[in-house]
């Protein structure tokens, strides 16, 4: 705030530096009354602003970023390397509770569903990224609040004293509410060795999912047999999933097709002879899986490892050109797959 004093302007930065110092601003005013005077009128100034601040528009670190719409996810969805069955699914799921919604608009009854689901199948399949869509997706019908993911495995929701199971396993459910609570390899919270508290954790997830039902979401994924058992293992887990999605591996030539999505998005352009390689690659080792396969992690590791091989052979260069930055050649696909 500026002021005028004596034919002189005098400026005050903030209340509290000028406060701090009364004296010598009475000194510089002429008087203790008059420097009073004028601080006072700028905390009022300042209290004022303070009044307008919350309806001031945001700044761009504040601002919430954008929901993508349900045509966005969809198309997300859509462009997901194989997964037919799973699109399908998720497609009809998401048709059955945009009926309900209207159902409920429209005064109409509206037969209780549950949403939770099992996600069965080898690692690296894209349970996770499914479940990451669903969520957004069941936000933009307006089936959960905010639509987020929470991943978490055992270790996550188990501690190693009686009672710290539940408390930390509702922490967990606080933390998904609005959104999809995922457990990953959950057949693990009914391991039967030694001192184990899963069967706690199992028990708190079961309360809640009834007594949470319209506004969270859980899904328990992991490989097929282990699953079917683990929802066996207790009637409570058996009534309230009956849902189940099997994420079938990844053939050859759909392994193939994630690998040049993903030197596509990274901007990486194999030359003829490493797609020939790249192609063969991916078919040996879908022919030659077994308990360790990865699928879709086995793409990643690749082709990450192609790049270092990559960098390795471009920094030797004098001037690469913006071709070399951009081009894989066979020799690095050779030395990703020896890694």
């Amino acid at each position: 705030m500026k002021f005028r004093k004596d034919g002189k302007e005098f400026t005050l930065l903030s209340p509290a530096s000028y406060l701090d110092s009364l004296a010598d601003f009475a000194s510089l005013l002429g008087s203790m009354e008059e420097a009073d005077k004028a601080a006072k009128e700028l905390l009022d100034e300042t209290a004022k602003t303070d009044s307008i601040a919350p309806d001031a528009p945001k700044t761009v670190a504040e601002q919430k970023p954008e929901t993508p719409s349900l045509d966005e996810l969809l198309a997300q969805l859509d462009e997901l390397v194989g997964l037919d069955k799973i699109k399908a699914n998720v497609k009809s799921l998401i048709n059955l509770m945009k009926v309900r919604k209207l159902r409920e608009e429209n005064g109409l009854k509206v037969p209780p569903v549950s949403l939770h689901m099992v996600f069965m199948g080898n690692p690296g399949t894209g349970k996770t990224t499914v479940a990451r869509l669903l969520a957004g997706l069941y936000c933009a019908i307006g089936v959960l609040s905010k639509g987020h993911l929470v991943e978490v495995d055992r270790s996550g929701l188990v501690a190693g004293f009686v009672g710290q199971t539940a408390q930390k396993t509702q922490e967990v459910i606080q933390k998904a509410m609005g959104g999809i609570l995922f457990i990953d390899e959950a057949y693990a919270l009914t391991s039967k060795e030694g001192n184990d508290f899963g069967q706690e954790a199992v028990e708190t997830l079961l309360k809640a999912m009834e007594d949470h039902r319209d506004d969270l979401v859980v899904i328990v994924a992991g490989y097929e047999d282990l699953m079917e058992d683990f929802i066996h293992s207790n009637p409570g887990l058996e009534s309230r999933f009956n849902r189940y999605f099997l994420f079938e591996d990844y053939t050859a030539e759909e392994l193939n097709a994630i690998f040049e999505g993903q030197c596509k998005r990274n901007m990486y352009e194999p030359d003829e002879e490493a797609k020939v390689f790249a192609a063969e690659h991916f078919k040996q080792m879908y022919e030659c899986r077994d308990e360790n396969f990865g699928n879709g992690r086995d793409v990643r590791n690749f082709f990450e490892n192609a790049i270092s091989a990559h960098s390795d052979r471009v920094s030797q260069l004098e001037a690469p050109t913006k071709e070399d930055l951009m081009t894989l050649v066979k020799a690095d696909l050779e030395k990703a797959a020896e890694a």
